[in-house]
Formats: C-alpha cells, sequence, structure tokens
C-alpha cells in the first residue's frame, strides 16, 4: 500500500541526532497519536537549512503534512511549519522546567501509536496557557495536568466530596475511610489538599488553592508513585528533581 500524504498538527517530545544532517523526532499527532519520523538534511550548516532544526525541539507545536503508513514505525515528514510561537515557554527557566516535565510524562506513558484528538487538545491546551501564564501562577500547573492527563490513561483518582474519605488508596485510585490493607495508601494534610486540587477545571483557578513549595514537592512525588503503580515500566522522572528545586 502507497504511503498517502496527511495534514496534522503534532507537538515535538524527543529528537535524535541520525547520521551527518538528519533527525528523528518523537511527535504526540492529532491524527495519529504518537509517532517516530525522519527529518532529513535539516542540521546541514549551509544557510539555506542551517536554521531548520529549530522547528524540532521538544514542545514545539507544527503543522505537519507527513506520509503516513500504519505499518512502519518510522515515517517521513514532507513539509512543517510551527503552528504558534510562544512567547516565554521556551525562555524562562520556570516554564521550561515545567515544560519539560509535562514532555517526558507523556513520552514515559504513552507507548502505543493510538489516535485521541481529545487528549491532543488537552497538551496542546496546557502549552499555550503555560506560555501566556506568569511563572507564579505557573508553580502548581505540573500537580494539575498530571491529574488530568491520568483521565486519559485510564487510571483518574476518583473525585470524592465525603470529608471522612481521608485517605487516598493509590492501588485503586479512590478516597477512603480506612487505610488499605492490600494497597499503597497516602494519609494527612496533603490528601485533602489533593481533593481540592482535582476539582480545579481550569489552569486560572491554580491561585485559588494556596500549595507551599514543600506541600507541591510531596504531591509531585506522590503522582510520580501514583503513576508507577498504573504503569509498571513508567520508573523515575529525570526532570522531576530540576523542577522541585525551581519552585517557589
Amino acid at each position: 500500500m502507497a504511503q498517502q500524504l496527511h495534514k496534522t498538527k503534532g507537538v515535538v517530545l524527543r529528537v535524535t541526532k541520525y547520521g551527518e544532517t538528519s533527525l528523528i523526532i518523537l511527535v504526540y499527532t492529532e491524527q495519529f497519536g504518537i509517532q517516530s519520523y525522519l527529518v532529513q538534511g535539516v542540521r546541514s550548516s549551509s544557510i539555506k537549512t542551517g536554521y531548520q532544526s529549530n522547528y524540532f525541539q521538544p514542545g514545539a507545536i507544527l503543522d505537519l503534512i507527513v506520509y503516513h503508513h500504519e505499518h512502519k514505525s518510522l515515517q517521513r515528514i514532507k513539509e512543517y511549519k510551527w503552528a504558534y510561537l510562544y512567547d516565554s515557554l521556551l525562555l524562562d527557566v520556570v516554564k521550561n522546567s515545567i515544560l519539560l516535565y509535562i514532555i517526558e510524562l507523556i513520552t514515559k506513558s504513552i507507548k502505543q501509536p493510538e489516535t485521541n484528538a481529545d487528549l491532543f487538545a488537552f497538551i496542546e491546551d496546557a502549552l499555550l496557557w503555560l506560555d501566556k501564564s506568569q511563572a507564579e501562577w505557573a508553580a502548581s500547573f505540573p500537580i494539575y495536568f498530571a491529574l488530568h492527563f491520568s483521565s486519559f490513561l485510564g487510571f483518574q483518582i476518583n473525585q470524592d466530596a465525603n470529608t471522612q474519605n481521608n485517605i487516598l488508596d493509590l492501588t485503586e485510585g479512590k478516597f477512603v475511610s480506612e487505610i488499605p490493607t492490600n494497597s499503597q495508601s497516602q494519609q494527612g494534610d496533603m490528601v485533602a489538599m489533593l481533593k481540592d486540587l482535582m476539582r480545579v477545571m481550569h489552569p486560572n483557578e491554580l491561585t485559588e488553592i494556596p500549595l507551599n513549595r514543600f506541600i507541591r514537592q510531596e504531591m509531585l512525588d506522590l503522582l510520580e508513585k501514583y503513576y508507577n503503580i498504573h504503569l509498571p515500566e513508567f520508573g523515575r522522572m529525570k526532570t522531576l528533581p530540576i523542577l522541585k528545586q525551581l519552585m517557589d
């Protein structure tokens, strides 16, 4: 079957040098989910092509025209351009550390090329909001993203308004009133704050929930643990130690 051309948006996740002048890029696309693409000649030192590798950096949102064959693991890109030019996301140290955390979370969680337009929209909206936000407003955003991202992966923590259920059963992903005997769990003030965060439906509401840096750090550690329980090959987040150091 011949390869066909398709238009799609994509978020660049990872970039690997290939040969003398080419790149292999991992992209989360709107049309095909996660895909790997070979982009030839973009690392040339010539005036004509020397700048083209700038398009392919983690977090970049691109408009793509791609060749796609469902039985191939490495696709090709015919044309590319920026779908959105960031104002501050790639330059602001705090925002960029949050971006890299989000990119790593996506890369470690999604392995199969399944189309999910709603998930793509969620990721794109998240990056656009992060770019426009003030850095101090974005401090709790990694927690917000990880909580909502889990719903697309099938293991979102169930919301619960019952104040007596103040223990989080990490294995079952729900709040309970008694410590489970056969599951990992979490309790304490952080659980109540986590409940509040789960009710946040838009990042602008994050400012209404005051969290200090230590609570944020504990929550991020907890979410890493939660992802590991539900995704056994998830492993440790390399971006997390850096992100925790930069948090106010």
